[in-house]
């Protein structure tokens, strides 16, 4: 057997570090040969928002001036968010766009959240009412040159609860039908809560699949994926996996300059991945004689 190492050294440029291409010295004939995986290690890195292979990175919320609504498009990051970053995101976007206030304790009031619910495997979006005039003890924010932040932004002529609504592909992160919206509820006064009405994937990708390329598996689609890592860590964590027992699969027959080996997620679409510290270790043997 024969073992060949890919790190990062080997990363196709512009592949967001999931394309790795192993050139052999010199061009190798494969005529009876398997191929399996030694060894992954690579950090947990992969984003489960970005703006490009999942799409997954816009939403919205709405807030009354008067009689005006306007709607406000929240954009995030390229990144790995558990639901309360989400949450804490939405919080900053309020702030720059002054649709909050600030109580007697001096703590910020945001008019919606989003929250998980343990209980229901689900999570909530909370909407609270606007009101008319400032509370007793509370205060409106002014403008912050240094953060870019906008004073407040006005009240209602009637009190209404902000609209979050949530487009296809976000909707898959917290488990709500695409264009979901939720109600304006004008002149009522009351807490709305809003719970997922499928599960929330809130890693759309648990697993990074290595695909290789000039596999020949006639029972597989696609033929070219040949092992699976699970990340058994937490984010920004390195991931170790180690096969129990070596999954060798047949090389296609012909002559090779270099191997493609691509990580893949549930989708069939390639990882976006942060850390470019991958190693990928294969090993390369002669078909075993059979009797």
């Amino acid at each position: 057997m024969n073992t060949i190492v890919l790190n990062s050294s080997n990363i196709v440029q512009g592949s967001n570090n999931s394309s790795l291409i192993y050139n052999f010295p010199n061009s190798v004939k494969f005529s009876n040969h398997q191929i399996a995986v030694q060894s992954v290690s690579l950090y947990y890195s992969w984003t489960n928002i970005n703006s490009t292979t999942l799409k997954n990175n816009v939403f919205t919320y709405s807030w009354i001036v008067g009689v005006t609504s306007t709607t406000y498009t929240i954009t995030i990051p390229d990144g790995l968010y558990e639901i309360a970053d989400i949450n804490a995101f939405l919080q900053f976007r309020m702030i720059m766009n002054g649709t909050y206030l600030i109580n007697s304790s001096s703590q910020n009031v945001y008019y919606a959240e989003f929250l998980v619910n343990p209980n229901t495997y689900s999570v909530n979006i909370i909407t609270y009412p606007v009101p008319t005039t400032l509370p007793s003890g509370f205060s409106a924010p002014t403008a912050n040159a240094a953060t870019g932040a906008l004073a407040f932004v006005g009240f209602p002529s009637t009190t209404f609860n902000p609209v979050v609504t949530i487009p296809a592909n976000f909707n898959l992160i917290v488990g709500y039908a695409a264009g979901f919206a939720t109600s304006v509820n004008t002149g009522v006064g009351t807490i709305l809560t809003h719970t997922s009405s499928v599960a929330p994937q809130v890693a759309p990708n648990p697993n990074a699949l290595i695909s290789i390329s000039n596999i020949s598996n006639i029972y597989a689609s696609p033929s070219s994926v040949i092992y699976n890592v699970t990340p058994d860590v937490g984010f920004g964590e390195l991931i170790k996996s180690v096969p129990n027992e070596y999954a060798f699969n047949d090389l296609i027959k012909g002559t090779l300059n270099s191997l493609l080996v691509r990580l893949i997620g549930n989708d069939g679409n390639a990882l976006n991945i942060l850390d470019n510290n991958i190693v990928i270790l294969l090993l390369i043997r002669e078909r075993p004689m059979t009797y």
